[in-house]
């Protein structure tokens, strides 16, 4: 989410501070390759190659005061250059001019590497007659005309994966192919299973007779269809009729649970998708939070490197008071959302399984609750991770891919931190996957649900002290971190400050507070006998204060928009306040929802078509920044910023989302819920 937008930014700052290592002298091949060409364009008729190679070369654009300095240049069409000796190979030299940074995109012979370029750049050798092809921008639009290289970097013609791309390309393959063959396997089993019990019915239909609704009438009286898949399909262990040659019931088990005859089940249903009913306004909630995150993450990733028009977006943004809904702070209140649902539902399902163990909260029961939760989220987080280091190895990326290769290649390392889920407390440029940082912060503040509801059980006054002092915690950290700081509220102006994401963004005791007030109301409507709301002004004044509330969070994070340049009061009680506010806001929601008082708006929550996306969700909230990445990873030329443009970019990202991830949970999410070992989850 944030921190990964952040991440990637910080790969050009971190770039800048890297010193050049320079070769004392050019390679020979290099030299003589780079010659043949510089000689091939300065003649009155150059070869076809040599054409290809200097009409590849970045060149300077318009609107250059607007934001487009980047001189991209044509990647395939260096790529396709070939002459007898040679061919081309696309390099990115990135500049500095006065404050200004850029890169140009040159096409240069493929038996140069990154050091060879960098001697050719500094030596100005690179020349088309008495022009250099890579001139300094004019000093009328860029302040200051010495041109100072930062770094080269050269995009490699081919691909070539290491062992650990192979390994995870292997670990996605086995995933999709072992749902597939069970989908086989279980369609083979019950044809081979109706062959066999079609006979036995018929002979049955010809002595007895069997009605139309599959039941046997024998001296008047019916029986229920003992067919030996009738078991199976309602969920039963069916053993005493497994045909002779049919897998073991342990087996079927597995077979069902990954075959896509069991996991497509109920994903388009428009039944409530909630264990036990109730909280139908939960899916709506659920839904519109993720659209709104997506939309925020459409919107801001292309700004890291790809606009041609940057500092028109930025001045649009930030003077117009709409577009602070998808570009600063309030995009990632729905994140605090999550939080809010997450802390309710892991209260209510404890409570639930507590009840279920006779009233008793032993060391196992909270040890089956913690891997019910890592069963839930780690298939399809290790998956897509391993998607997504598979598709770094193998895809041609275009120019404006180098922000995101230095954040993902941390995968190689730190690939362990999402494996334990504790990646949000790793620095943020070392995160493997950035966006699933949340799912580590999710799991931490989930392992806090048992102890607190033991609290709960123990002494209910205890329990008040205990929580209000967490809330009182997470609260005056997060003002104290902001003062100390001087941290933004995240907007454009400062979509680059490391110190907001490394203290404050992704750390569990800066983010406890909606998750433990989620994890209230989750204990208040499990347990309650009565309704709080008796009377419709106490619900009038409610829906007053939770509007009022919404309402002045988003527009204070416009006022607020600027970085202070000193400790500043009125941001340290922003954000110190505002997740929690923003979280009993949506509590009040859920609360006037499920007691009678929601009116318009909870029918609007509770409609049947928010729950099959609601059962796609998770996948959904995994698979989206793969999808932008790939659209920006791939552009050869700059995206021109236009709302009408992004509007569409988000609606070509949210469907191919939405494709992917029904997808992912039927082949990936699904089978590990539905997967049992024995009586007992596995």
């Amino acid at each position: 989410m944030a921190p990964c937008l952040v991440a990637f930014l910080l790969f050009a700052g971190c770039s800048a501070a890297l010193e050049n290592k320079q070769a004392t002298t050019v390679s020979q091949k290099c030299s003589e390759d780079t010659d043949t060409f510089l000689w091939e364009i300065n003649q009155d008729s150059p070869k076809e190659y040599a054409v290809l190679m200097y009409d590849a070369f970045g060149k300077m654009g318009s609107n250059v005061k607007g934001g487009n300095a980047n001189q991209p240049g044509l990647l395939q069409q260096c790529r396709s250059a070939h002459s007898p000796a040679f061919s081309g190979q696309y390099c990115q030299v990135f500049l500095r001019q006065e404050t200004v940074q850029y890169f140009v995109g040159i096409c240069l012979p493929d038996s140069c590497g990154e050091e060879d370029v960098q001697m050719l750049v500094l030596s100005g050798k690179l020349e088309f007659g008495q022009n250099s092809l890579i001139p300094p921008s004019p000093s009328i639009l860029v302040n200051g005309s010495t041109q100072e290289m930062i770094m080269t970097h050269c995009l490699s013609n081919t691909v070539a994966p290491d062992a650990s791309d192979v390994t995870c390309l292997f670990v996605c393959c086995a995933m999709v192919a072992i749902p597939l063959a069970a989908t086989l396997f279980t369609a083979m089993i019950r044809w081979q299973r109706n062959r066999e019990v079609r006979p036995t019915v018929e002979s049955a239909c010809l002595n007895t007779g069997l009605n139309l609704y599959g039941t046997i009438k024998i001296n008047g009286s019916s029986n229920s269809n003992i067919n030996s898949g009738s078991s199976e399909e309602n969920g039963n262990d069916g053993s005493e009729h497994t045909p002779v040659g049919f897998p073991g019931s342990g087996v079927r088990r597995c077979l069902d649970a990954f075959s896509l005859q069991t996991t497509s089940q109920g994903i388009f249903s428009t039944s409530s998708s909630i264990p036990g009913g109730g909280y139908s306004s939960l899916n709506g909630i659920r839904v519109l939070s993720l659209l709104w995150i997506i939309c925020g993450h459409s919107a801001q990733f292309p700004v890291i490197n790809n606009l041609d028009n940057y500092k028109d977006w930025k001045k649009t943004v930030e003077h117009n008071p709409l577009h602070v809904l998808t570009i600063s702070g309030p995009v990632f209140l729905a994140v605090d959302t999550f939080l809010l649902l997450g802390g309710l539902l892991s209260a209510r399902s404890l409570l639930g399984s507590i009840n279920r163990a006779e009233d008793k909260l032993s060391p196992s029961l909270v040890v089956s609750y913690l891997c019910r939760r890592i069963r839930r989220i780690q298939p399809l987080h290790l998956f897509v991770m391993c998607l997504t280091i598979g598709l770094i190895s193998v895809v041609h990326w275009g120019p404006y891919w180098f922000p995101f290769m230095d954040t993902m290649m941390d995968c190689k390392t730190y690939w362990w931190a999402n494996l334990l889920l504790i990646s949000n407390l790793l620095p943020v440029h070392e995160i493997c996957i950035p966006w699933t940082w949340y799912l580590s912060l999710d799991f931490q503040c989930y392992a806090t649900t048992p102890l607190l509801v033991y609290f709960y059980r123990l002494n209910r006054g205890v329990f008040l002290m205990v929580a209000g002092a967490l809330l009182l915690m997470t609260t005056v950290a997060s003002a104290v971190i902001t003062a100390l700081l001087q941290l933004p509220v995240f907007q454009p102006s400062t979509l680059t400050s490391e110190n907001y994401v490394l203290s404050y963004y992704v750390r569990p005791h800066t983010r406890y507070g909606p998750f433990l007030i989620g994890i209230l109301i989750g204990i208040y409507l499990t347990t309650k006998k009565d309704q709080l709301l008796k009377q419709k002004w106490q619900a009038a004044l409610g829906w007053f204060c939770c509007l009022s509330v919404m309402a002045s969070l988003v527009g204070l994070a416009f006022i607020l928009r600027e970085t202070p340049a000193h400790p500043s009061v009125s941001h340290a009680l922003y954000q110190g306040l505002h997740r929690q506010l923003w979280a009993l806001a949506v509590t009040w929601i859920i609360l006037a929802c499920e007691e009678g008082y929601g009116g318009f708006i909870k029918s609007l929550l509770s409609l049947g078509f928010w729950i099959p996306l609601s059962n796609i969700s998770f996948a959904c909230y995994l698979t989206h920044p793969v999808f932008i990445i790939l659209y920006i990873g791939l552009q050869e030329t700059p995206i021109h910023y236009t709302d009408i443009n992004f509007m569409y970019l988000f609606l070509g990202h949210l469907l191919l989302t939405l494709v992917a991830s029904y997808v992912f949970t039927v082949l990936v999410e699904k089978p590990y819920l539905l997967l049992k070992w024995g009586s007992t989850s596995f």
